[in-house]
């Protein structure tokens, strides 16, 4: 894999996801409480032995950028030829932000010429997966493509988020529509079609060439997508590549946590005796930034105050002090105090819930002080009236350093 170049994605703005994405990246929201999410596409890279790795950024880049210089570039030496780089926009080429995935990557053609790859894996920075992609890279140099594209069956409902394809039996890909309103499904399954994942290998130079073109495009919207993929379909080599999940459940997992129902969703199946996510596997390691924190700490024990914790998620340097946590991932230092409960949440790091609080159903973000006796989660119309967000499934979101009245 030393001929092969990773370009990482981590530069939407994550609206969606507001209010954890007001003062970060998308790939930089937490995630499990030790995580962020970009650390699962690094560290497939690392897993499959790419060590040349650029990191494109835009919106809200500093937490990003901070999380990858303390905790990622310890992995690679520079002197041997491997790397992790924070790129952020330049302008070289444009004085606009990037234009769409196709137009982040040809701003920065100079860095990507520069290392003289001879493929190049475009990769999204916002998912959360296990995948090698040195079997992908294997694949696509095995079927002389120009072009190789991860695919994932999903649903129909679900298609239609989704750039959608239409394969021959050899995975030659014939037919590429980007987020249609009536995805084709695949043949003898009419449940499902057949998904872009947004995971790409391009050959370096036939790459660059297609990116020079579609800049002078007037119409084009710079998209791999929308414009790049539809365009070569029927003239160059383009293939399909099924998802190979190093997960190794009896269901591939692939999440995209774009919304926050859906990032809630993914954090407390966490808790579950045997979610479908492994982060334990030391076979395919999830690696993040691991600051010298003590371990977590549960206190007093005693009939009528107890520090105790089920089926939860509980990150270093956390105290839970005579208080209560069910179902839910507790982040770094944050702290329980007695006779609180904390219910089927997420709580960020440094989080202090004051005593006798109440936690059900909730988010709340980085070094936020919950008054005592305060409830969150259990009166959708309160907590809108206090300011915090609230999703169409009830789930309650605390923005960072929100300040509460009690």
């Amino acid at each position: 894999m030393k001929d092969v170049l990773a370009v990482v994605l981590a530069g939407g703005k994550g609206s969606r996801l507001e209010p954890l994405t007001r003062d970060r990246a998308k790939p930089a929201v937490p995630f499990a409480g030790n995580y962020r999410i970009v650390d699962f596409t690094l560290s497939n890279c690392l897993n499959s032995d790419i060590r040349k790795i650029l990191v494109l950024t835009q919106y809200k880049a500093m937490s990003l950028d901070r999380h990858i210089t303390l905790g990622w570039r310890s992995y690679l030496c520079r002197e041997l030829g491997e790397f992790i780089d924070v790129i952020p926009p330049q302008q070289r080429i444009d004085e606009q932000w990037y234009q769409g995935t196709a137009d982040a990557v040809y701003q920065n053609i100079y860095a990507l010429e520069q290392e003289r790859p001879k493929h190049v894996v475009i990769l999204a920075g916002d998912h959360i997966y296990k995948m090698d992609y040195s079997k992908l890279v294997a694949s696509h140099e095995e079927n002389n493509a120009d072009v190789t594209i991860a695919a994932l069956q999903v649903s129909l409902k679900e298609a239609t988020q989704f750039g959608v394809m239409q394969v021959e039996d050899d995975n030659r890909i014939v037919g590429f529509q980007e987020k249609p309103a009536d995805p084709k499904p695949v043949p003898g399954d009419p449940d499902h079609a057949l998904a872009s994942m947004g995971i790409y290998v391009f050959n370096a130079h036939f790459l660059f060439d297609e990116l020079c073109k579609d800049a002078t495009l007037p119409e084009s919207s710079h998209d791999f997508g929308k414009n790049i993929i539809p365009a070569i379909i029927g003239s160059r080599r383009v293939f399909a590549f099924p998802f190979l999940d190093e997960n190794r459940k009896a269901q591939a997992y692939w999440r995209d946590v774009g919304t926050i129902d859906s990032y809630y969703d993914a954090n407390i199946e966490l808790t579950s005796v045997d979610p479908q996510l492994n982060l334990y596997d030391m076979d395919w390691p999830v690696r993040t930034h691991q600051p010298s924190q003590p371990p977590a700490k549960f206190v007093f024990d005693s009939p009528d105050r107890r520090g105790e914790s089920h089926d939860s998620i509980v990150s270093s340097g956390v105290i839970i002090s005579g208080g209560c946590v069910t179902r839910s991932v507790i982040g770094p230092q944050s702290r329980i105090n007695s006779f609180a409960e904390v219910d089927q949440s997420i709580l960020f790091g440094r989080v202090s819930v004051g005593r006798r609080a109440k936690i059900r159903r909730a988010i709340v973000d980085k070094d936020v002080i919950i008054p005592e006796g305060i409830e969150i989660g259990y009166d959708a119309d309160l907590d809108r009236s206090r300011g915090f967000t609230v999703t169409e499934s009830g789930v309650t979101v605390v923005a960072k350093a929100e300040n509460i009245l009690g």
